[in-house]
């Protein structure tokens, strides 16, 4: 009954994600044209900088909501209201410090902003209004909305979503028609920022005090919380450098190409990151409902039912995963060319070899396992994925140009994710030899690697569709997309047992709904 229970929630989860990525990934091209064409290139630099400068900030809270959800899942499935009440508490006291290191690391840099937006033509005020409005929003996080962690490790992520995200919608709504109709439209947009945050809080808090009635805090207790449970500062710690890691791993890229080549191929970068960004939100949005249901399948199964689901979600993602990025490096030139230009279109080899790192990153479930099993204690990894990344990217760059600096990205996504993360969780979770885990992923990838030449061959061949316009495109992405599913499902129906499990489990959830 707890296995329906868990797939159900899994189900509702994934749904809610779904219907508002695609809203959002509409809203996303219309917002960006209008933000442009009314505000200007400049106004929108100075948006992301902002945004950018205190995600760096942010990098205080890395490890501990994560760490918390850990804690979270044993209590929660066993209905231990003290515990669950004693770890948000913590979590609170934690998040003040936090809040209070942002609030000081924020009035620090500020005091720079004269020298760091010297070259912009926007108003210096813009810069401040815009950043503190983003401070606003993440500041209320630390001291008001961290709660909501007990909903995202109960398998009621789609809460959390439906009352974050339907303000969202009707805030770029509003801020779309503000910035083409009114006077000082960013003005308009920064308040509208700020007023869609405090809305959020309070809708968020009403909906976790409906869903948890008896859940308080007592954040002054938090030093004897601490104390009482040592694990989770412990797990922070840890998760600090994974998160670190990653965030150096996004963040060198962009500034390695713009030191071998010129904004304009930073920006064609750009465009593609774009699209590739919007599919990895859409796997993301599917997988989404699974990852509390991880947490909570680690703490209730043996390894051996664990180990069979995370081959089932694996392939779920690998297939998924292949499928679209076969058709981001078949189709995107085209998309490129049909909505900004052929100017900005890519080279083949860069293009191939930053789809592979987008199948990496779109694809990686073993992070899952390893989070909801508390395995986070290999902190060298992350900071040998990005000094990996950042050497090999220079080294290859400067003998290769655009293709040795993807190849070098890569290169350590291979050696790192694929290799050592997949090593690990067999090594240290399930307490088996990894030779299995590289056998089956191998397999895996011939056998995606077979449909996605297949389906070249079919669509190249076959359809001989030309693409003149968004239309044409439409129909020709369709049909390959179709195409490419169909053979990756005949491929693993007959030769991959994982893939098997994973249409019965879904028969089986069909025929109870």
């Amino acid at each position: 009954m707890a296995v329906v229970s868990r797939t159900a929630r899994v189900i509702q989860n994934a749904k809610i994600a779904l219907i508002f990525y695609c809203i959002n990934l509409i809203l996303q091209f219309f917002s960006r044209k209008i933000f442009l064409d009314y505000l200007g290139a400049e106004l929108l630099g100075l948006n992301t900088t902002a945004q950018n400068l205190l995600q760096f900030l942010n990098l205080a809270e890395s490890g501990i909501g994560a760490a918390v959800a850990f804690a979270l899942y044993k209590p929660l499935s066993q209905n231990n209201r003290q515990e669950i009440i004693d770890i948000v508490s913590l979590q609170g006291w934690f998040y003040r410090w936090v809040g209070l290191f942002v609030i000081a690391g924020s009035i620090v840099l500020m005091a720079f902003f004269p020298w760091i937006f010297d070259k912009t033509e926007v108003p210096l005020i813009y810069a401040y209004g815009t950043f503190i409005a983003f401070l606003f929003s993440a500041i209320l996080g630390y001291f008001v909305n961290y709660k909501m962690i007990v909903l995202s490790a109960d398998q009621k992520e789609y809460k959390i979503t439906i009352e974050t995200q339907r303000v969202k919608v009707i805030k770029v709504f509003i801020q779309m028609w503000a910035i083409w109709q009114l006077p000082d439209g960013y003005l308009w947009w920064m308040v509208l920022e700020v007023f869609a945050s405090i809305l959020t809080s309070i809708n968020l808090n009403r909906c976790i005090k409906n869903e948890y009635p008896w859940l308080t805090s007592r954040i002054n207790e938090g030093r004897s919380l601490n104390c009482q449970y040592p694990f989770i500062l412990n797990k922070t710690k840890q998760l600090f450098f994974h998160k670190l890691g990653g965030f150096v791993l996004n963040q060198t890229t962009p500034l390695v190409i713009y030191f071998f080549y010129s904004l304009t191929v930073v920006a064609i970068y750009g465009n593609y990151l774009f699209v590739m960004s919007a599919c990895l939100l859409f796997v993301d949005a599917l997988a989404r409902g699974f990852y509390a249901g991880v947490g909570n399948l680690v703490s209730k199964s043996d390894c051996s039912t664990i180990k069979k689901v995370f081959w089932e979600l694996y392939t779920f993602k690998l297939c998924v995963a292949g499928v679209i990025t076969h058709g981001i490096w078949y189709l995107s030139d085209s998309f490129i060319t049909l909505w900004i230009g052929k100017e900005y279109v890519m080279p083949p080899v860069p293009l191939l070899l930053l789809t592979m790192t987008c199948f990496i990153q779109m694809s990686r479930t073993c992070d899952v396992f390893l989070g909801a099993m508390g395995l986070y204690r290999d902190v060298w990894a992350p900071i040998i994925e990005s000094a990996l990344n950042l050497t090999l990217s220079i080294l290859l760059g400067y003998y290769w140009g655009l293709s040795g600096v993807f190849l070098g990205v890569l290169l350590s996504q291979i050696v790192v994710v694929v290799g050592w993360k997949g090593y690990f969780l067999y090594m240290s979770g399930f307490k088996k030899s990894a030779r299995e885990y590289f056998e089956s992923y191998l397999k895996k990838i011939v056998l995606l690697t077979i449909a996605s030449i297949l389906t070249t061959f079919f669509v190249d061949k076959v359809i001989l569709f030309n693409i003149t316009s968004f239309i044409d495109w439409v129909v020709v992405a369709f049909l390959t997309v179709v195409t490419n599913w169909i053979l990756t499902g005949v491929l693993f129906l007959l030769f991959d047992d994982s893939f098997k499990l994973l249409i019965l489990r879904v028969k089986q959830i069909l025929r109870k709904r």
